[in-house]
């Protein structure tokens, strides 16, 4: 069936499952609020937001399998749209089985934390569908604001307080960029839409619209900011430390994925013409940021931050993929993503079984001779350090998604060879660290009077072991993963295919 989006009706039909979440996070928000908080109830309202994702689910797989298209109009209905979906809602899903054990652990009792996580996920799946700017907009707005409040939702932690007030004043900061290039972007063209402005775009040549690219230019330190690339990752660190695990994992998946997706599908459908104008700095924009990643990481004594560093070097790897502009770049793209997602997510939920009440025990000296003590434990955080690092055989998904993007960048219309370079050297640098955590684990003793590492509930050794589980299983059988990927593309306009970087 093809969506007329002009049609009312069609457009509410469109949006299905996007609906469906919201409204079932409204639902959920009065029963959150309608009884004193407790852990009890904060548990009840939990199981009920995991059933909305998986009811969401169900309903992303039918629309999926109906092969719905639609009508150029403000949103997308394609496999690009439902393939980002899936990967918020799983996201969604983890961080609130994480967070329903962490939450009574840490004695944060407030049930709408849960429902923050559902609109935080409906803003995403948004950001996903959204072939205009101002639906952009929007999306991020209804993401964002409820992600500052999840990071703050520690009340007795000051880093969570410190770390939430910079991801709302920053954030602010960067959606201003944001807004000002898209109201710069509709002055040089008169449309919002991503298509119309592709074609604008087709029209006349990049020099004769300076106002284009100045809007272009600030739409990239936008989205830059949102998915914490050097040199506009100065929130992230701090942030992910002072926000609850569960909260600092959606964040560094879901979140990271929802602005790349949008970044895509914004370069991909209504900039390709415009690659003069947008090739170099992102090219420098990705170097940097898998460098300084990389190089501060090095440095950290703390897990949390440490890992925080790694997003920033793995934002510069997923931009690789977006300077290649190319369809073979966004199926790398997709690919890496999804490897990224489950090793990292996995990885902060070893991070939570680990910690102490408080998030103490989040020092790497903690980990040492892990092995010793929590032997499955071990041996999932060590395939999560592998994959993260690229490592050809425990961690082969990570392996097969650094090496798509290589080959996206090195058959790129524009050669990124220079680029692929700094990607191969830099994933060498992350060595120093990934493999130093599995070092501690394995070839250090526990140290004398080390805390003991309290049993972790069903729910969290759940994530822990499904995630590490998936990650071996796309490493050793990855043709269904790359199926996947390239079936899942955003689609350009037919008149812009060819285009997709301006002549040198």
């Amino acid at each position: 069936m093809n969506f007329d989006l002009a049609i009312p009706s069609q457009l509410t039909r469109a949006l299905g499952p996007d609906l469906l979440l919201m409204a079932g996070a409204m639902v959920l928000m009065l029963w959150a609020a309608w009884r004193p908080d407790s852990d009890k109830h904060q548990r009840a309202v939990g199981a009920a937001s995991l059933a909305l994702i998986a009811v969401t689910m169900g309903a992303l797989f039918w629309y999926a399998s109906r092969g719905f298209s639609s009508t150029n109009g403000v949103i997308a209905v394609d496999n690009f749209r439902w393939a980002a979906d899936l990967i918020f809602l799983l996201g969604a899903f983890g961080a609130i089985a994480l967070g329903m054990e962490y939450n009574a652990r840490e004695r944060i009792l407030p049930a709408e934390s849960h429902v923050l996580v559902l609109f935080a996920t409906s803003g995403m799946m948004v950001l996903a569908a959204a072939r205009d700017l101002m639906i952009v907009f929007l999306g991020i707005e209804l993401m964002s604001v409820a992600v500052y409040v999840l990071a703050g939702m520690n009340r007795r932690s000051p880093k969570s307080a410190e770390g939430s007030l910079k991801y709302f004043l920053l954030g602010a900061f960067a959606t201003g960029f944001l807004l000002y290039g898209i109201a710069l972007i509709y002055g040089a063209t008169g449309t919002t839409n991503l298509w119309d402005i592709s074609r604008k775009v087709a029209e006349w040549t990049f020099p004769a619209r300076p106002m284009m690219a100045v809007g272009t230019g600030l739409l990239l330190v936008g989205f830059g900011f949102k998915v914490a690339a050097a040199p506009f990752h100065m929130w992230a660190p701090d942030v992910y430390e002072g926000a609850p695990t569960p909260i600092t994992a959606f964040m560094a998946t879901a979140v990271k994925a929802a602005a790349f997706t949008t970044f895509v599908r914004v370069w991909m459908e209504a900039l390709p013409g415009m690659g003069g104008a947008w090739f170099a700095p992102v090219w420098w924009l990705a170097a940097v940021a898998m460098f300084v990643g990389n190089a501060v990481a090095l440095s950290q004594r703390n897990l949390k931050r440490l890992l925080a560093y790694s997003s920033i070097a793995h934002s510069g790897y997923l931009l690789v993929a977006v300077a290649a502009g190319s369809l073979a770049g966004s199926s790398a793209f997709l690919f890496y993503l999804v490897a990224y997602t489950l090793a990292s997510f996995g990885a902060f939920a070893v991070v939570i079984t680990v910690a102490r009440t408080g998030d103490t025990n989040g020092e790497l000296s903690d980990y040492e001779g892990l092995w010793h003590v929590r032997p499955g434990l071990a041996i999932a955080m060590a395939v999560f350090m592998l994959s993260l690092m690229g490592f050809p055989v425990f961690g082969g998904v990570g392996f097969f998604g650094k090496w798509y993007l290589l080959m996206a960048a090195i058959e790129a219309p524009r050669s990124l060879v220079t680029l692929a370079v700094v990607l191969v050297l830099t994933s060498v640098m992350s060595a120093g660290y990934y493999v130093n955590v599995v070092r501690l684990m394995f070839m250090k003793p526990r140290p004398e009077g080390a805390a003991e590492i309290e049993p972790s509930g069903a729910l969290t050794r759940g994530v822990v072991f499904t995630a590490a589980i998936a990650v071996l299983a796309l490493g050793l059988v990855p043709s269904r993963l790359i199926a996947w990927s390239r079936a899942s593309l955003p689609r350009a306009p037919q008149a812009q295919v060819t285009t997709t970087v301006a002549p040198k």
